[in-house]
């Protein structure tokens, strides 16, 4: 064998055949061990990441009830309200009621983090705005309020839920909810039927 070939610790002296099996042994315990250690430590980062976020859409067809956060969804209507001289020409305040009856009351744990929103066919989401408030004849109760209003097994909730939409996406927005008891799915309804 050549100098050459010769495999030298860092001392200068040789290995042995038992050294060059526990050396090969700990680089693949290397090549494994890292990405499990990374793994590990970023899985609640991860998780978290994940479980505050709406990703995976769970479709509701018109006029049908979904069980989500412990009651039953409804989307009962979404309306443009127009003829407002108080808003610019290019944007349309659109209005989502849902009615929800309760099942589990616990509200405040089921519920937490409770989000109306709008998502167009490009994937954009808008939130509700206070930018623009309707005078509301009925118990209408927005998304949050709803939450504290003490409703028990049974009770019937309507939620309504103000929104300013770009003109060119009203054709194609369709009303979702998430919650965080249920996320990362979010309840995605179908637009009404005219």
């Amino acid at each position: 064998m050549s100098i050459a070939a010769q495999r030298t610790d860092e001392t200068g002296g040789q290995r042995t055949p038992a050294e060059r099996r526990w050396w090969l042994r700990s680089l693949l315990a290397l090549i494994v061990l890292i990405p499990a250690t990374l793994a590990v430590m970023s899985y609640d980062s991860v998780r978290e990441l994940l479980g505050n976020r709406d990703l995976f859409a769970k479709e509701v067809a018109w006029g049908s009830k979904a069980r989500f956060g412990g009651s039953d969804w409804q989307l009962t209507d979404l309306r443009a309200a127009l003829g407002r001289a108080d808003i610019p020409p290019e944007v349309v305040p659109v209005l989502v009621d849902l009615t929800v009856t309760v099942g589990e009351t616990d509200l405040q744990t089921l519920w937490l983090g409770c989000k109306v929103m709008l998502v167009d066919a490009a994937g954009r989401r808008w939130l509700p705005t206070a930018a623009v408030s309707f005078r509301q004849t009925d118990d209408a109760k927005t998304c949050v309020s709803a939450i504290f209003s003490g409703a028990r097994s049974g009770d019937t909730l309507k939620i309504r839920e103000t929104f300013l939409v770009p003109k060119d996406a009203t054709a194609t927005i369709q009303p979702a909810v998430g919650v965080a008891s249920e996320r990362p799915t979010f309840l995605l309804f179908e637009r009404p039927r005219d």
